[in-house]
Order: C-alpha cells, then structure tokens, then sequence
C-alpha cells in the first residue's frame, strides 16, 4: 500500500499531464482540484477505454482493481495514459464495501481521503440538493405565488448514507410556524438528480441551465415548477462551484487519476463526470474509464445516455470476470467458492456470454479479462480462455492487484491492439424520438433478455404526464437491482423466459434522463444487519477497516 509519503506532489502528478500549477487548486500535498480551463491542452484527444464487468455476485469480480492495474499496465509498456473514475459514497462503505479505491497493488491514492471526505464533493452535493428541498417547502410555508399542487411535490431531500429509516417522512410538524406538513423522504446522495446533473454537464454554463430545468413539482394546472422558478439556481451554483472542477489524484505508483463524481448504476447512470473524462482525454494518449455494476446496467447508460450527450466515442471494452463470480453463476454457493469446479465455471460462461453480446450491440471492439484471485486454478482459467478463444475475443488475466501494473501489461497490449486505428462510431441502442415504450422494450429484451415488460398503472399514468409535459424525448436511466439481468435479484446466470416491471417513471430534467423505477430497487439503501463500519476504527491515529 501507498502512502501519502511515498506518493509523488501532486503538482508533478499534473506536470506529466502537462497540466501547469496555475491550473491547480490543491488540498493538501497528494491532492487537488483542476481549473476547467485546463481542459484545453492543444493536442488531440487521446482513446478513451471503458472497463465494465459481468453481473457483480457476492464473490468480486474488482472492476475497479482492474481499472487501476489496466492504467498502470500502460504506463508500464511507456504509454500516456490518465485514469477517470467515480468517487466513493459513504453509504456502501459503511455498509458492505468498506472502501472503493482498488485493492492490493491497484489502488489510488490518499485511499483513506479519497473514501471518507475528500474534497468535499458529495458534502457540495448533499447541499445543493437540499437547499433546494428548503426552498421548495419555504415557498410552500409563505404566500406558495407559483400555485404549487402539495401533492404534487417530487423533490426529495438526500445523505451519503444507508439509512431505510428516511425513506418516507412526514415534514413541517409541529403547528403553523414550523411549515406545511407534507410526505417527502431521502435518497442517498449518489441518486440525487445534482449528482447526475453535474456528472453531465460540461461546464459551469451548461451545469446552470441544466440545474435550471430540474422539475420539483406540479402547480394546480399540471403544469411544471422547476428549479429556476423557485429562483434557486444561483445559490445552487454557488455550493457546486469547487464540486465541478475535478479532482486529480494518482495510482500507487504514480499515474494520473481524475477522480470525479459518483452516481450509482443501479439507481442513476453509474459514470465519473464527463469535465474529468475529457480532461483526462485532452492531456493523455490513453484514458480508461469504468462504469459502475454489469454491462446491463453501467454500461449500457454510459453508451445511451454519456456518449450520447459528450460526443464521446470509446476505442475498446474491457469486460472484467472472476473464476469466483462465474462459479457462483454456475450455481455454486459461495462457502463452496474455494473448491476447484471446472465445471461450474463453463457453466457461469452463460452469463458472461449474455454480455459480450451486449458489447456487440454497440459495435465497440471487447477484450475479456480474468481478474486473477490466488485460489484460481490452472483448469479453471483454461475454461475462460478456451471459451473466449472459440468466440474469437482476446483474451488476458489481470494481476494487478498483486503485481500492480506488472501484472497487467498483456492487458494493455491487448486493449491497444484492439483499439488499433481510429474507433468506429458507436450504436446507439434506440434514437431519442423513439417512444418511451419501445426504448425500454429494447433495454429489456436486447441487454437484460427478457421476453418484455410489464407496466404497473403507476407507471402507465407516470407515462401520461410525461408525454403530456414533452420529457418523452429524453433517454431512460433503468434503476433495477445490479444483482441479475433480470429484476430480479435471485435469478443468477442469463436468466431466460422473465418480464421486466417498470412500477414508476420519474423525471431528472436537469440530468436530462426518465428513470424508469424496476422491481423492488430503492434510491436509498439500507444497512446489513452487521454492517461493515462494524469493524472500522480510529487507533493510534490510524485508519483500520477500510479496505
């Protein structure tokens, strides 16, 4: 493990970049935040590589290990290279991760920083977020001039945290001074409409406009109320003025990362910003990039709704596997994960099978990787390059979590080979004129593999409204459980002969997306009934339990 004193200052972090120090606001001596008019280095973009993974089981597949090892496997073979990658949220820390800065010989640095606050980021998030919820209920409390139908609210308030208990509550109790009682509730910050809205937007002009659109609530007449109406957009971009700047850190041994942004996949689009993709592209030759959960989830948002909106064209997908999560996709329990099973490992290949074809329907070049764990055997390793050797897709192990970027340099030939010459244009999967039905029927039944979907009356009168409030154009964010193809959670493998139910559309106007609410997902997790900040602490002054 790195520490801060074996890292490198991060202004000569950013001189590799040819990012000078004017350009650098820093936090401390690892860490900094980037001007945006750094983005403009007078050089061409470089090629941009996703990392994505099969269907994440309880057994780790590390797509954020390999991520780390990949960049730092280019760097080895002498290429330029910048990673781009989400910011942790403290709710799966303190929950079930216990961290997400890569593991072993693979991870960013400061780890316990970039975990815990770091820049503060998601603390300017939470804030823009709920100091619209106050304004939101302070109109209600006084003259309510815009004619807001209380019923008809639809701005929650957020935390970075798992807590069920906040997921309905009732406001403004207490008698006529403390404001109009109303039913609201929380959402984890990762799921606020902010996040996405300043993941995507490309500079503090486009980020206004955008926070102007986001839709709060409903007047008498249906008609909307945004945020801009509410006059709440000035002091939003006020709390969101440092959040917006990216912000540059490095692996362990030195490579530039920008580590920006956080949405999960599974209830918004699951990428970093897109002002940290393209700085990182305009300063380096490689830019490798993740996005979060499965192919069906993180990736097919970051081709149908980022790419999209960027122009952004990526040169290769790297699909992530583990001999473990393809055993327990082949049916095995997890205390039985450590015996050698062939077998079970051909039969997982179904699920990493459904992906590639995924992959395809982008027409983006894939390479599959073996995230290597130290209880692999030889014969089940043969079973994942024997397959993708048949389906003729390269194929290499990832050992960067042991070795670092010495175990990753096969890779990264591997992706540059693959991501040879200039990147075709990608497909989209539907065109934004399309009918809502018909872009989620595609979602279903060309990524996920279901025979259709099934809509709840809620979602059918969500549908309504939205048509009748033009957001129909817009491309759908699916929040669905990242545990199956299927929603649901239990049906591992490539689930066959199931229905996708979409029980509630909502609309991020600012984001620019309808998220189409699947199964039983919730946009704020609870907690494990031992969760992992069990087992962290402060001791002597050092950090332990965060992995």
């Amino acid at each position: 493990m790195a520490s801060s004193e074996q890292t490198r200052p991060i202004v000569d972090v950013a001189a590799g970049l040819d990012i000078p120090p004017e350009h650098l606001i820093p936090y401390g001596y690892d860490k900094a935040k980037v001007r945006l008019r750094a983005r403009e280095s007078g050089r061409p973009p470089g090629k941009l590589v996703l990392v994505s993974a099969i269907t994440p089981t309880d057994a780790g597949e590390g797509k954020t290990t390999t991520s780390i090892g990949l960049a730092q496997g280019f760097a080895k073979v002498g290429e330029r290279v910048c990673l781009a990658l989400r910011e942790p949220s403290l709710g799966p820390i303190f929950g079930m991760k216990g961290g997400a800065t890569g593991g072993g010989r693979a991870i960013v640095v400061p780890k316990v920083d970039i975990n815990l606050h770091f820049t503060g980021d998601f603390h300017a998030i939470t804030s823009a977020n709920n100091l619209l919820a106050a304004l939101l209920d302070n109109h209600l409390h006084h003259d309510n001039s815009l004619g807001i139908e209380q019923r008809q609210t639809m701005w929650r308030r957020v935390i970075d945290l798992n807590d069920r208990s906040l997921r309905h509550v009732v406001v403004g109790l207490g008698g006529p001074g403390e404001g109009m009682p109303r039913e609201t509730g929380f959402d984890i910050t990762p799921a606020s409409e902010v996040m996405a809205t300043l993941c995507l937007a490309e500079d503090e002009d486009d980020l206004r406009k955008r926070l102007s659109r986001i839709l709060v609530a409903l007047d008498h007449d249906k008609q909307p109320v945004t945020a801009a109406d509410l006059k709440a957009v000035g002091a939003m971009m006020l709390l969101l003025k440092d959040a917006l700047r990216p912000n540059l850190v490095q692996t362990a041994d030195g490579v530039p990362a920008f580590v920006h942004g956080g949405p999960f996949a599974n209830i918004a689009h699951g990428c970093n910003s897109v002002i940290a993709t393209k700085m990182a592209m305009s300063h380096a030759d490689w830019t490798i990039t993740e996005a979060g959960f499965g192919f069906d989830l993180g990736a097919e948002k970051f081709f149908d709704i980022k790419c999209r909106y960027a122009g952004l064209n990526p040169a290769a997908v790297v699909l992530v596997a583990t001999v473990r999560a393809l055993k327990r996709h082949g049916g095995v329990l997890k205390k039985k994960l450590g015996v050698v099973d062939p077998a079970a490992v051909e039969r997982g290949l179904v699920n990493l099978h459904k992906h590639l074809e995924n992959i395809g329907h982008f027409g983006v070049p894939p390479v599959v990787t073996l995230n290597r764990f130290a209880t692999d055997s030889p014969e089940e390793i043969e079973v994942v390059r024997a397959a993708c050797s048949e389906l003729g897709v390269p194929f290499a192990i990832s050992d960067g979590f042991e070795r670092g970027g010495e175990g990753t340099t096969e890779l990264a030939e591997l992706v540059m080979a693959q991501a040879a010459g200039d990147p075709k244009p990608y497909r989209p999967l539907y065109e934004l004129d399309e009918p809502v039905k018909d872009k989620m029927n595609k979602i279903a039944t060309r990524i996920y593999g279901a025979r259709g979907v099934l809509w709840t009356k809620d979602a059918t009168s969500d549908l309504r409204m939205i048509r009748k409030l033009g957001y129909d154009k817009l491309p759908l964010c699916v929040a669905k459980t990242p545990a199956s193809l299927s929603d649901n959670p239990k049906l591992l493998g490539r689930p066959t002969d199931f229905e996708i139910t979409v029980r509630n559309l909502v609309i991020s106007a600012g984001a620019g997306f309808l998220v189409a609410m699947s199964g039983d997902i919730m946009r704020m997790p609870g907690l494990r009934s031992t969760p992992q900040s069990d087992h962290m602490d402060l001791v002597n002054g050092e950090v332990i339990g965060l992995a």
